[in-house]
This record gives C-alpha cells, structure tokens and sequence, in this order.
C-alpha cells in the first residue's frame, strides 16, 4: 500500500474540483492505496505539512499553476481535473510507478502527459546524475488560461525529473506571472519558449533559445527540457553590423518606466504611420484632391481615413499594453480612439495609454473575487471597470486640456516664421545625434512622429535627415582620409554607409564608443545644421523611416532636391569635423594604420 497527496483544483469552479477528488478517492482505495485529498475551491487551504510528509508520491490535478516547493522534492505527477475525473485508475497507476511501487508499466497509456512512464526513464536518471542545470521558461497560449499553466507545471516536473532547476515566466490572460529577472536570464543555461502566440526573444540575446508549443510541453516536458539543453549556443558577435544590433538590444533592455512604456507604444505605431503615409503620399500620383471612386480616391481612403485613423488608438492601446500586459490593451485601444475623437490628438493618446494601463494594473491587482469567478476578471471585469474610468476622466477631465494644449502646439508649428523654423530644426537634429538611439534621440524622433497625425511633416523630415548623417559622415571620413583610422574602423565604415542611408544612426556607435570626444562633438554639429537647413528649405517627409529609399515613392518627400543637399552638407560637416578633431590628442593617440 502507498500513501498518496492528492491536490485538485478546477479553473471551472468547485464541481470539478470535487469530482475529480473523489474520482481520485474512490479508485486508489479500490487499488489498495491510502490517498490523502486537498481541494483548492475557494481559500487555497494548503495540505497539511505532516500529509506532504507521510506521502510517498503527490498527484496534482490542477487547470493552474501550483507552486511545488512545498512538497520537499516529492515525486509529483500532474494532469488536468477532466483526466483526473476520466482516467483516474490509469492517472494513480501512473503516479505509483513514480516511485517504483508497481512492476513496469510502460505500456498503460492515458492522455499523453510529461509524466507517463517513458522507456528512456532510464536516460533522464542518468542525466540526473550529471552537472545540474538552471534553465529559464516562458509558456503561453491564446486564451492564457489553463494551458499557459499546465505547460508551466509540466517544465517544472520535466526539469526535476532531469535533475536541473527552472523559473518558468506564465504569460497568461491576467499578464505575466513569475518574471524573469536580469539576473534569471543571465545565469540561465538553456531557455526554453512553450507558446503558442508571440513572445519577444530580444531579452534572450546570447542565450539558446529552444522555442515549443503548449503542447508539446504538456506533451513531454522532460523531453523538451533535454532539447533544449541540446541547442547550441548562439555565436559570439563577429563582425560590425552585430556591434550595431548588440548596442541597440542593450540600450533596449536598459529602458525601463514611463519611457520603456512610451516607447513601446511608438515601435507599434511605426507600421501604420509608415503603411498610411507612403499610400497617402501614392495617392498625390493621381491629384491632391483625387475624385469619388477614383482610385486616388481609394488609396486615400485606405491611407488617410483608416490607417491614420488608427495611429492614436495603437499607440495608447501598446503604452497601455506595456504597463499592464493584456488587460490593459483594450482599455488602452478604447480610450486612444475615444481621445482621437476629443481631438486630443497625439498627447491625448500618450495620456490615455497611461491611464488605461495603470488603471487595468490597479483593477488586475487589487480587485478580488472569489476563486471561482477569478477567470472573469481578464475578460469581463478589468476591460469593463479600466474603460469606463479611462473614458470618464477623458471626456470630463482632461479632454478640455489637452484639446487646447494641442491645437496651439499645432497652430505654432503651422504658422511659424523660417526663424523659429531654423531653431527647432537646429534642436531636433543635435538631439538624433546625441546619444544615438538613446532616449535624448528617441525624444526628437518621437516629437516629430507624433506630429505626423495632425498633418505636420516638417519636423520629421528635419529628424530623418539628421538621424542619417552621423554614419554617412564617418563612412566618408574613413574613406577619404584612411591613416587617421584603424584598419577595422576602415571595414566598419563600409557598413556604417550602408547603415546611414538606411537611416540606422546607431551605425556610428561603435565609433563613438571607441572615440567619444572627437566623434559625438563631429556628428552633433553635422545633425544640427541638416535639421536646420532642412526646416529653412521647408523640407517635408510623409513616413517615418526608410531613408533614402523614400526618395523614389512619388510625393513621398516635398522639395527633394534642397532636402538631398541638406543630408550632403550635414555629412561633410561631420566628416570635416571629426578628420579636423583627429588632430589634436585627447590621452591615448589612437592607432593607425
């Protein structure tokens, strides 16, 4: 006879937490066995410490996660309550096997599971033997309910089987529980992705990934915890275009707060400002003003009525997004289009973003419900409370404000003198090169963004040109006056060009790393006189990136020719600069050759 720990608990609601108890009950006494039950219905009443103890195997039949550090590295076999309630012989035969009560049971099959008896048992007890492992996880699913914590449950079964250790991050309906910190990635060995919707790798730089489905983790944990093991370690960064992508993922990953929120939200408005704005600029092709049911027409439609319609509602739903995980993205999205409506414009979409994600985070963590209707708040509670507070300090709070705040930001803009135009594209363009793709950039990029959904292209054409010269700038100089650069600065100028025209300003980061007096003084001036040179030539730029491939779509860019000669005067300024500050030492001389 052996003495089982039976836990159930059912995402349902209580009926299946105790029909799975006593489906449980009922078949280990007709099988000889003593089973002890705990039924998590309501309060979560942990089992007793002195039932963990006498156990000599635990059967958790749960639809969420459980933590398992309670049970003292006692063997654990997990499934569902509806395998619970529909196998229950097959599930306690199983779980006895475990701990080697039975003869060999290879052969009973149920519902495929991470701890049926496998025939390579014997290869996972020898792996066990060997060094252990830290492994770190993520496990997803569309709805984000019980397969998001199932997959979790069963890496964590999978790992102990194999003797290794790890943190698995749930991704589930109510955000993400169990996060993995700087320091959980950074001593990972292995980290293992079991989703089946999107998850950002770019936290996992440097790390092999193994990626999965729920399923397949449900499946066999054991398993994939072994192929992930098995995947190799990405190769080191080689070669300059690798320094660049390294410098952009460490400058993401030191983002954090209201601007990491921010600029989230502005990564997933880029795609409908670049989408709407090139098809608007298309549709010019066929007249300023192209007739009903032309296809000028459409494209306007296409561009301007739907695309940039949906600039404010992305970017708020994504800051909301950021904040809050998923219950914030429809509070966010509902309150950027009803700000769009208020004419709030682009402040008013940043400000409903905020709202709407620490609102959905204050309803998420603070709103309690019974555990048995814990499943509506994702989908009936927190969308519900964080919309209704969102739209109702909008309309009747900061709607009069900000409506204010932006049309006279907009009517200065619209309506002010080559003087102040000069200015502003001075400051626009000395802040792209500044830090290069850090927050002093992102600020000026940003600004100028924005302002493209009240039909202000100036600034940002004035940000796009300066963002490009600061790599333009060194490619030439490492071009035309070689013995003032190393041999690998000479190679990583050739990327740089490419880097540049592309309008990537990180390009010149590895320079400036290596050089910073001479470098960033050389490309600040050059961004600055091309931002201002392209506002006093009244440069225009419909979409937010692309470089000079804009060039070639048609009413793209307004006054092409003078905005070309604004990029090329600000590129020989960086490139005058930096070859005329080579020549005064600052400390260690640098080598040439």
């Amino acid at each position: 006879m052996s003495k089982i720990l039976a836990i159930t608990q059912s995402s349902t609601g209580a009926a299946h937490t105790h029909m799975a108890a006593e489906a449980l009950k009922q078949t280990a006494q007709s099988l000889g066995h003593d089973l002890k039950i705990a039924t998590l219905d309501g309060d979560e009443a942990s089992p007793d410490q002195s039932d963990i103890e006498n156990a000599d195997v635990v059967i958790v039949g749960a639809d969420r996660f459980l933590e398992r550090d309670r049970f003292s590295g006692k063997p654990i076999y997990a499934v569902s309550t509806s395998e619970a309630i529909r196998n229950s012989e097959l599930v306690i035969r199983n779980a006895i096997a475990l701990v080697g009560n039975l003869p060999d049971l290879s052969q009973l099959k149920t519902v495929p599971h991470p701890q049926d008896p496998h025939s390579e048992d014997d290869g996972a007890a020898a792996e066990s033997t060997a060094e252990k492992k830290f492994l770190v996880g993520i496990t997803s699913c569309p709805t984000g309910i019980a397969h998001t914590f199932m997959a979790a449950e069963a890496l964590k079964t999978g790992a102990a089987k194999r003797g290794h250790d790890i943190k698995v991050e749930t991704q589930g309906s109510v955000g993400a529980k169990n996060q993995l910190t700087e320091e959980d990635i950074a001593q990972a060995d292995a980290v293992v992705i079991a989703a089946d919707t999107h998850v950002d790798l770019s936290r996992f730089t440097g790390k092999p990934v193994y990626e999965t489905s729920t399923k397949a983790a449900i499946h066999d944990g054991s398993e994939v915890i072994a192929a992930a093991l098995k995947t190799p370690t990405p190769a080191a960064d080689s070669d300059y275009l690798d320094q660049v992508k390294k410098a952009k993922a460490e400058r993401s990953q030191q983002r954090s707060g209201p601007y990491k929120h921010l600029l989230t939200g502005v990564s997933y408005m880029l795609p409908v400002i670049v989408a709407g704005g090139l098809i608007i600029a298309l549709s010019f092709v066929f007249g300023i003003n192209p007739e009903a049911g032309t296809f000028g027409d459409a494209l306007m439609q296409i561009g301007g009525g739907s695309a940039f319609a949906l600039i404010v509602p992305v970017l708020s739903g994504y800051i909301a997004f950021s904040i809050a995980d998923r219950p914030g993205l429809a509070p966010g999205l509902i309150g950027g289009m009803l700000a769009a409506n208020l004419g709030m414009g682009f402040l008013g979409g940043i400000l409903s973003g905020f709202l709407a994600g620490y609102i959905a985070l204050l309803v998420r963590d603070q709103v309690k419900l019974p555990q048995n209707f814990e499943g509506l708040k994702p989908v009936l509670v927190i969308p519900l409370l964080s919309t209704l507070a969102v739209g109702l300090l909008l309309v009747y709070v900061f709607g009069g404000p900000v409506r204010f705040i932006t049309t006279g930001l907009e009517g200065f803009l619209q309506n002010m003198g080559s003087t102040n135009a000069v200015l502003l594209g001075l400051v626009l363009g000395g802040m792209m090169a500044v830090d290069m793709g850090g927050p002093v950039n992102k600020a000026a990029y940003t600004f100028a963004v924005g302002l493209l959904s009240s039909n202000i292209y100036a600034p940002m054409a004035a940000v796009m040109a300066a963002g490009m010269t600061p790599p333009l700038g060194l490619a030439l100089a490492t071009f035309i006056a070689k013995r003032k650069f190393t041999k690998a600065e000479q190679e990583a100028g050739k990327v740089a060009s490419v880097l540049g025209i592309s309008f990537i300003t990180e390009g010149a980061i590895p320079f400036a790393a290596n050089d910073p007096i001479r470098i960033l003084p050389a490309c600040i001036a050059g961004s600055a006189v091309t931002g201002a040179l392209s506002m006093l030539f009244d440069c225009t730029l419909r979409a937010p990136h692309g470089g000079i491939f804009v060039l070639a779509i048609p009413n793209a860019v307004g006054n092409i020719g003078l905005y070309i000669v604004a990029i090329a005067a600000g590129t020989l300024i960086t490139t005058l600069t930096t070859l005329q500050l080579k020549r005064f030492s600052f400390g260690e001389q640098r080598q040439t050759s």
